[in-house]
């Protein structure tokens, strides 16, 4: 699954790992401030930036993108003397290209972030003093129009660069399971594993390592952000006073929501991966039918289907009972932000502005910490698979 697109996987994720770690420790170092010897302006790191799309081409940013493309270089170079692979261009530069563009949308989203507080303050200036200048509203929405566009293009563009990643990502392990055919021909379902769990196996896997990297990138933005706005929220609904409530507060919501969950939802992968071997042992059966009058008979195949029906209603029950605790979860999470701040808003210790600023940073980091939360049924799918897959290259093995 992992050795056909990347070179030597478990080395290759460990490098990759220590490498962005040694990176982020050089940045917060003192790596911010190294344009200087490149030719940028001195202090150019310690200008406020803008609220605005020029942010994303000011000397702080064309900085980090040298600094990301000159360590994407060493990276690929490395493997490409160490183990050069033939779909290194791919898994190397493709993956830094993903990685790139989850970084840059959260980007996006901390200006976004920043542009709620002063517009919302306009707003409400003007509806307590009798009114003010329409063309400042005006400029606050164009504004929030460009960043708008930055961000809805950036996206489209991903999941376009993304499709084809994910299909570079099956083809490389088409060629390595086709490879071994001879091997692999005679064991049940050997066709559909490799015609259709390979797919599902390189998007759902792209899929949930996207998300987790934009978690991770999105709790490192916002965190902080949140650890300062607590100072503006000190009481917590039924708690009362503590020291940073909204820290604790996000965190405590997405660690209970995450342990509920997986608890009623312990069964769902082993139902999955039986529900995929009940289902390839008939449709084999239908199969070998269409070409020797012997098989699939009557009497054999309501008997196979006994099985993928029995298999079925399991699958239902158990879905049912996650998925009534998921919504409910999922819609007590709308509220939960607002209700937090209400002992805030009631003591007026918050304006409209720094409320609506609050809530989306609030929201980005509960968000983050409820990563499994909203990608369970895809860790589960993705669970399945791999059983299926892993037991097919055991053959080969």
């Amino acid at each position: 699954m992992f050795k056909s697109f990347f070179p030597k996987p478990v080395w290759f994720f460990s490098s990759l790992v220590l490498w962005f770690v040694i990176n982020l420790w050089l940045w917060h170092s003192g790596g911010s401030g190294w344009g200087s010897y490149v030719g940028f302006a001195k202090d150019y790191h310690e200008v406020t930036l803008p609220i605005g799309v020029s942010r994303f081409w000011s000397a702080q940013f064309l900085w980090f993108y040298l600094w990301y493309f000159v360590a994407t270089v060493l990276f690929a170079w490395f493997w490409h003397v160490k183990a050069h692979h033939p779909w290194q261009r791919w898994s190397i530069w493709g993956s830094s290209f993903i990685l790139f563009n989850i970084w840059f949308g959260v980007q996006v989203n901390v200006v976004l972030n920043e542009w709620y507080s002063p517009f919302y303050d306009l707003i409400q200036k003007m509806l307590t003093s009798g009114g003010g200048d329409v063309q400042s509203l005006y400029s606050g929405a164009v504004t929030f129009i460009y960043i708008a566009m930055v961000y809805v293009t950036l996206a489209v563009f991903n999941l376009f660069f993304v499709s084809h990643y994910v299909f570079r990502w099956r083809t490389a392990m088409n060629d390595y399971y086709t490879a071994h055919w001879e091997q692999l021909r005679h064991i049940e379902g050997a066709s559909q594993r490799i015609q259709e769990d390979t797919m599902r196996f390189a998007r759902t896997t792209e899929e949930l390592g996207v998300s987790l990297i934009e978690s991770l990138m999105l709790l490192m933005a916002f965190l902080p952000v949140l650890y300062t706005l607590s100072s503006h929220v000190k009481t917590l609904p039924i708690i009362g006073e503590i020291s940073h409530a909204l820290v604790w507060a996000s965190l405590g919501w997405a660690v209970f929501g995450t342990i509920v969950l997986m608890t009623v939802g312990i069964k769902l992968p082993g139902l999955e991966f039986n529900n995929q071997k009940v289902e390839a042992a008939y449709r084999k059966e239908l199969v070998y039918g269409e070409d020797y009058a012997e098989r699939a008979q009557p009497q054999t195949l309501k008997e196979l289907f006994s099985k993928v029906r029995f298999n079925y209603f399991r699958l239902y029950f158990h879905y049912a009972y996650f998925n009534m605790v998921r919504i409910w979860y999922l819609q007590l999470d709308n509220i939960y932000g607002l209700f937090i701040l209400f002992p805030s808003i009631a003591a007026g210790a918050i304006t409209l502005g720094l409320m609506m600023q609050i809530l989306n940073v609030f929201g980005k980091v509960r968000e983050s910490f409820q990563y499994l939360i909203m990608s369970w049924p895809k860790i589960i799918e993705l669970l399945s698979i791999y059983k299926r897959l892993k037991a097919f290259e055991s053959h080969i093995d």
